[in-house]
């Protein structure tokens, strides 16, 4: 991902801490207040509230069966009807934007944690150990996805960490290349140099200089791609390499929903719905946020 860096670069030439720090007030407003930052916010806002508040507003527990209620209708005691078992599908929704986010948040929360010293080692390090590393990158970016999932399933066996695990591998050689790119076209910037003259230590340069510029862009990314990974959960657990079935999640909402298609659509429609707001919240905000981060980005695109 190609991140432009001339305003965060201005700042640290300034010996001042980067705006997307000391601003985040003024740029979560930015986002807001354009048209699609809005909508983005606004979704994202339900959504993540939605999974913080889940266990008070499901109105049935979304594991409990009713043979009796097996597939009914939308109605004022089911408003979204109920799936094969008799479970409520409306409050089996709302428990999975609780699984959606956790798994999404976890994932990339490690991800980015690993991703940032290895990016920073590559980008700053000897030729040697950039070399071995981009190996690794490239070596784990090459295994095709379902593949790695299936290998991790057969080791571990299904379940939340079996996602978590598959999404972190996954994710962390993209976001070390980007940072090993920002750490390569920094190093040679004159603020740096300078430190370098006045025998400043390695990990001084890293965390205190280079760590503060390399976050930004991957914050942005990793905003951009929570819904990528949503996504990813709802399709190992749709095939059943991921949420164990009777954990309420989008992909074994749409699973069991594509078993019975034949007698209603409407489970896979509810399964699939928050899906795709989650693709457009995310996005949008994703890419409001890097608008408002990187304004001459913003003009260029105009």
């Amino acid at each position: 991902m190609a991140m432009t860096m001339s305003g965060i670069e201005a700042e640290a030439h300034a010996g001042k801490e980067p705006g997307w720090l000391r601003g985040t007030g003024r740029v979560l407003g930015l986002v807001f207040f354009t048209p699609l930052g809005g909508i983005g916010c606004t979704l994202v806002a339900l959504i993540v509230l939605t999974a913080l508040f889940a266990p008070w507003l499901t109105p049935y527990n979304p594991t409990a069966i009713s043979v009796k209620e097996r597939l009914a209708d939308p109605s004022f005691a089911h408003l979204l009807g109920t799936d094969q078992l008799g479970r409520d599908l409306l409050s089996r929704i709302i428990m999975g934007t609780r699984t959606a986010m956790t798994v999404a948040l976890t994932a990339l929360s490690i991800a980015l944690v690993a991703a940032l010293p290895l990016g920073l080692i590559a980008g700053y390090g000897p030729r040697w150990l950039d070399a071995l590393l981009i190996l690794v990158f490239d070596s784990l970016s090459s295994l095709p996805m379902i593949m790695l999932g299936l290998a991790i399933v057969v080791l571990i066996g299904p379940g939340v960490s079996t996602v978590i695990l598959v999404i972190v591998l996954y994710s962390v050689p993209s976001y070390a290349r980007l940072v090993r790119t920002q750490t390569l076209s920094l190093k040679s910037r004159e603020f740096i140099k300078a430190e370098q003259a006045m025998n400043a230590s390695t990990p001084r340069i890293l965390f205190r200089h280079l760590l503060p510029n390399v976050v930004g862009p991957l914050l942005i990314l990793a905003c951009l791609d929570i819904s990528t990974v949503i996504t990813l959960e709802a399709g190992l657990s749709f095939l059943g390499l991921g949420v164990k079935p009777q954990i309420p999640s989008w992909g074994n909402i749409l699973s069991d929903g594509f078993a019975v298609i034949r007698n209603t659509p409407l489970p896979v429609i509810a399964g699939g719905a928050p899906l795709i707001l989650a693709t457009i919240g995310f996005t949008f905000f994703g890419e409001a946020l890097r608008d408002a981060l990187d304004p001459k980005l913003s003009r260029e695109r105009h």
